[in-house]
């Protein structure tokens, strides 16, 4: 089978690309190498099965390359994912997420593509809700307040008005908070990689607001097998949430990176940033019963591995 991974150089599509590789796919990379990196490839690289081509998804050309590899799964991971950068600049933000996505549903179409699996966002599409909604499923009303959470909308309505008329399957994966190995601290970083960059420096984290706020956090590797259960799966338009169902405050994962670490990491404080939510986690349970998935892995022995990563990595430099 032909799969593709737009952004596969990236944090989540390189981990993709190499358990598409080890069960025995042909695996095809589209990335433009901004946040992405080949040094995450390196091991795709060795296997015959394995091509990559540097493209912008917001260029027609790629729509083209796409195309003509006639993927029959095309995942797509390709995106501007930082929630700052959106604030900053929600023009850029929209161009990659909705006319990139745009143009690779184009390649998808055109190419024969059988079943489309994206990337959603599982903290900023539903927005701020009550306590008394959590954890949010599914069917929660979507009320991003981010414009990062407002394109990711687009996007998988755009994906279902593409099913409809073009009957491509599609399907979009609401994820939470992803961490595991590769992913960059500088770049569409989430918190758990810059702390752990910080205790490796031994410089000081930086916690925003109160240290509270809760997140949905999921391993990689969970993640990757939701990826593949999705794909397996006849799409129907259908948007799963991916997570752990458990709520993680940031104080409560530097209590655990301080186990993990034998160190005590008094962090900065700092005002809270604009455009984040207070509080959110996943009902997982739709994912559990259509997908047949589960996540194998708690915050605790994901942290686990992802230091041992970093601790490698560390070694090798």
């Amino acid at each position: 089978m032909r799969t593709l991974v737009t952004g596969g150089a990236g944090f989540i599509g390189s981990n993709l690309v190499d358990r598409l590789l080890k069960e025995g796919y042909e695996v095809g990379v589209v990335d433009n190498l901004v946040t992405g990196r080949l040094s995450n490839l390196v091991s795709a690289q060795q296997s015959p099965q394995f091509s990559f081509v540097e493209g912008d998804i917001t260029e027609a050309a790629t729509a083209d390359h796409i195309a003509d590899f006639r993927a029959d799964v095309i995942f797509h991971l390709a995106a501007q994912a930082d929630v700052r950068v959106s604030v900053a600049n929600p023009v850029f933000d929209a161009n990659v997420n909705i006319i990139g996505t745009l143009r690779v549903l184009d390649g998808a179409v055109r190419g024969g593509t059988k079943k489309f699996v994206a990337a959603a966002s599982g903290g900023t599409l539903y927005g701020e809700v009550s306590a008394e909604q959590l954890p949010i499923p599914e069917t929660a009303p979507w009320r991003p307040l981010s414009p990062y959470g407002i394109s990711k909308k687009v996007m998988v309505d755009y994906m279902r008005s593409s099913q409809a008329m073009t009957g491509l399957e599609t399907t979009a994966l609401a994820l939470g908070n992803v961490f595991g190995p590769r992913q960059d601290p500088h770049g569409e970083a989430g918190v758990i990689a810059i702390f752990f960059q910080h205790y490796e420096a031994g410089t000081t984290p930086t916690v925003f607001g109160s240290g509270d706020q809760t997140r949905d956090f999921v391993y990689v590797e969970d993640v990757v097998s939701a990826f593949l259960a999705a794909s397996r799966r006849a799409g129907t338009g259908d948007l799963f949430n991916i997570g752990t169902g458990i709520e993680t405050s940031v104080n409560q994962l530097l209590n655990s990176m301080n186990d993990i670490t034998v160190t005590t990491v008094a962090p900065v404080r700092a005002p809270a940033r604009p455009g984040e939510l207070d509080r959110s986690v996943l009902d997982i349970q739709r994912a559990r019963e259509y997908l047949n998935w589960t996540p194998m892995f708690d915050v605790q022995s994901g942290l686990e591995e992802t230091w041992k990563w970093f601790q490698e990595t560390k070694a090798e430099k």
